[in-house]
């Protein structure tokens, strides 16, 4: 098993990418990596991660941040949910830590939007804590080294993965072998055409040995998705009307267009007759319109251009297309008004 661990750890010392997060030990820093990283790409997650540092270099200043300050900040990332959990677990480590990041992996993962994955990276690449990380990267390295058909989507999969990984982590640098294993699943061992020619395991991978990487890692289920479909309204070209979304689902607290959702595509005369009952307002035409595709559903956006602005609901704020980088937006409306709003794209 040493060997397993020495062979990623040299291969890692010669071929690492130069990360900002990897060139400290504070835990903070390293926990707002960890968050922005989930589901993103480095090279993306990477300036968001500048933005976050350069706004609140200290645990402190985030947890007296505004809510619409950081969702403003986190706006382009989506999942929502993780901006508020960073938000609200900075506020945890001020009044139940007394501002000290906790040191260890029970007290991590008592942490709002933490879980074992992220103690287990803050635990190891702050404190040098034994804790091994189980990513993507990790159950693909891990699934095609043993061949383990195992679905890596199923709780024995989850826990048998986390098992081989413990077990290879040993005591010795234990962040720098978490941080090998990842690297080498994100550089080499990718999911449709794995380097194997320089991998530091190809003559112990069983996988290779058997041309059976990408039958590697296996999942026993699809995500179910469901179509949604939204339909936003926009009167006129320097003037924006918008409403802060309520309920616990996506967006939440974000500001939107005003919207009407609907379980089917709508016609030019459906979205007519419902405008004209709801708002008393004439609908012109469909502006554009676009797919964005979540994890569990994909959203069927119009836009629709109306011919005044919305009267009888008092909860929308009418804006001037300058003032809109102050309010948090979905990266679908964000798309929106920089494709087709040039004012916009300028500011």
């Amino acid at each position: 098993m040493h060997d397993f661990s020495l062979s990623i750890r040299l291969w890692y010392r010669q071929n690492k990418r130069n990360l900002p997060w990897r060139e400290t030990k504070n835990p903070y820093l390293i926990w707002l990596s960890e968050i922005i990283l989930q589901q993103t790409r480095v090279i993306q997650g990477k300036s968001y991660y500048l933005k976050f540092v350069n706004r609140y270099p200290e645990i402190e200043d985030l947890a007296n941040a505004k809510e619409q300050e950081v969702l403003n900040l986190w706006q382009g990332l989506g999942y929502y949910s993780r901006a508020r959990n960073l938000h609200f677990a900075s506020k945890q480590v001020m009044e139940e830590f007394s501002g000290k990041f906790p040191s260890t992996y029970k007290d991590i993962k008592q942490l709002k939007g933490v879980g074992d994955y992220t103690a287990s990276a803050i635990a190891s690449f702050a404190f040098d804590l034994p804790h091994a990380v189980v990513d993507g990267n990790v159950y693909r390295v891990l699934s095609r080294y043993y061949t383990d058909e195992t679905p890596i989507d199923s709780s024995q999969g989850q826990k048998l993965f986390k098992a081989y990984a413990q077990d290879l982590i040993g005591n010795e640098d234990p962040a720098e072998f978490n941080q090998a294993i990842m690297e080498l699943g994100a550089l080499v061992c990718t999911p449709k055409n794995p380097d194997c020619e320089s991998c530091p395991l190809q003559e112990q991978c069983s996988a290779y040995l058997k041309s059976s990487q990408l039958d590697f890692p296996v999942k026993s289920k699809k995500t179910k998705v469901t179509n949604k479909y939204f339909n936003f309204f926009i009167s006129s070209s320097n003037q924006l009307q918008i409403e802060k979304r309520k309920g616990k689902g996506i967006w939440q607290n974000m500001f939107q267009l005003p919207l009407i959702e609907s379980d089917k595509p709508l016609t030019l005369n459906d979205v007519k007759s419902i405008t004209k009952k709801k708002w008393n307002t004439k609908t012109q035409n469909k502006i554009t319109e676009y797919q964005h595709i979540l994890s569990h559903q994909k959203i069927h956006a119009s836009f629709w251009k109306v011919d005044s602005l919305i009267t009888n609901e008092s909860e929308y704020i009418t804006v001037n297309l300058d003032e809109i980088r102050d309010y948090p937006l979905p990266r679908l409306i964000d798309r929106y008004l920089e494709e087709n709003h040039e004012a916009y794209g300028n500011s």
